[in-house]
């Protein structure tokens, strides 16, 4: 009997970790709400800009606007014949929306092998280290949130050959990216993180 309950207490905890959080426009509320047993989202923001010298609040913007801080996140199905739920778009997932491919060259380049797209320190790392590759490979600064998310819409590959430029929606993206970041910097003053 106490097994059954042993594991039926971990199960609620574990969905209490993964939780979406309420309020996804105020980051403060989203740090007030994922300050727990599970690990503070804070903590692992500040962790990875340190690590990569992107500011928290683009790391958070990037997440916010990927999947708005769901972890089970993915690209909607196709749609067989119009009404038969088919294949998806492509393989991005968790809070990150990384495809599988760059995923695996995460981990592969970073040696953290254990990392889960659905756990949100290892997705703010990944989110951190794909922009610190943007930087380092398109020249993009560190703080520039437009730019930062445009290599990451588009892949760092595209954003050199500039597939963005006759692209609205992508950067559409980017603006929004933009402004999610400056918002959140501006909330983490005001409340003091």
């Amino acid at each position: 009997m106490r097994t059954v309950a042993t594991i039926l207490l971990l199960t609620v905890l574990a969905g209490c970790g993964s939780t979406q959080p309420r309020g996804i426009n105020n980051v403060c509320a989203v740090f007030d709400q994922k300050d727990g047993w599970f690990g503070s989202w804070y903590s692992a923001a500040k962790s990875t800009e340190r690590e990569y010298g992107v500011p928290a609040s683009i790391l958070m913007a990037t997440i916010r606007i990927e999947s708005g801080f769901d972890s089970d996140a993915r690209p909607p199905r196709e749609k067989l014949l119009g009404v038969i739920p088919w294949k998806r778009k492509s393989t991005a997932y968790g809070y990150s929306q990384a495809l599988d491919g760059t995923w695996q060259g995460y981990k592969r380049e970073t040696g953290r092998w254990r990392a889960s797209r659905t756990d949100f320190a290892d997705a703010i790392q990944f989110v951190g280290w794909y922009h610190y590759n943007s930087h380092r490979k398109n020249g993009i600064a560190l703080n520039d949130a437009y730019n930062l998310y445009l290599a990451y819409y588009a892949g760092q590959a595209g954003y050199a050959r500039g597939v963005w430029r006759g692209n609205a929606g992508m950067q559409n993206s980017a603006r929004k990216a933009a402004t999610m970041a400056n918002d959140y910097a501006s909330q983490m003053r005001q409340c003091g993180r």
